[in-house]
């Protein structure tokens, strides 16, 4: 019961954060809403207590939960400082109520993290999603897992065409050059 109405709290702050996006369909805000949802779903599904989180350390599945879990930070840390310095977010730039401010950027990045993915910050809440999941496998966790994957595609792809829309051919020339989500790979 408990975790039911830490769900539904969590889900009113994520609403309230997303009420822009969420009044617009198509938008890539939309989207994410779901995503994160299926990661709360997951945070809660699999934490029963911090000492599952540290037990059998070495097991296979604590060891590939760990890698992922540190491994989120690693895109998303340098992804977003890259946003606010190098994208020059700006109020000026043509109103999207879809955007919060930190992404209404008004120059393409493309260096450092985006020099190899496009969608740094999305590849992050990948790696958090499935290091959640493998705290603690499960069939239930297995359908979060892969919502929250097939969701943050979708969102990336939404992202994607606001992007073209936005920078146009700079942004479809970067997208020759870069993956989504694993460098070379995806």
């Amino acid at each position: 019961m408990a975790r039911l109405l830490i769900f539904a709290g969590l889900t009113a702050v994520l609403a309230y954060v997303s009420r822009e996006p969420l009044r617009l369909p198509r938008s890539h805000g939309f989207v994410r809403f779901f995503a994160w949802e299926c990661i709360v779903g997951l945070v809660l599904l699999n934490f029963v207590g911090l000492r599952l989180w540290f037990a059998d350390p070495f097991s296979v599945h604590q060891l590939i939960s760990w890698a992922l879990l540190v491994g989120s930070t690693v895109p998303a840390v340098p992804g977003m400082v890259q946003l606010l310095v190098q994208g020059k977010p700006s109020a000026a730039r043509p109103a999207d109520p879809s955007l919060f401010d930190f992404e209404k950027t008004t120059r393409l990045v493309t260096t450092g993290t985006y020099r190899y993915i496009r969608h740094p910050l999305y590849g992050s809440l990948l790696l958090l999603a499935w290091g959640v999941y493998w705290k603690r496998p499960s069939w239930v966790g297995t359908v979060l897992a892969i919502a929250a994957t097939a969701l943050l595609v979708a969102t990336a792809k939404a992202e994607e065409e606001e992007n073209l829309k936005y920078f146009g051919a700079e942004y479809r020339a970067y997208q020759q050059t870069t993956r989504m989500f694993i460098p070379h790979l995806f």
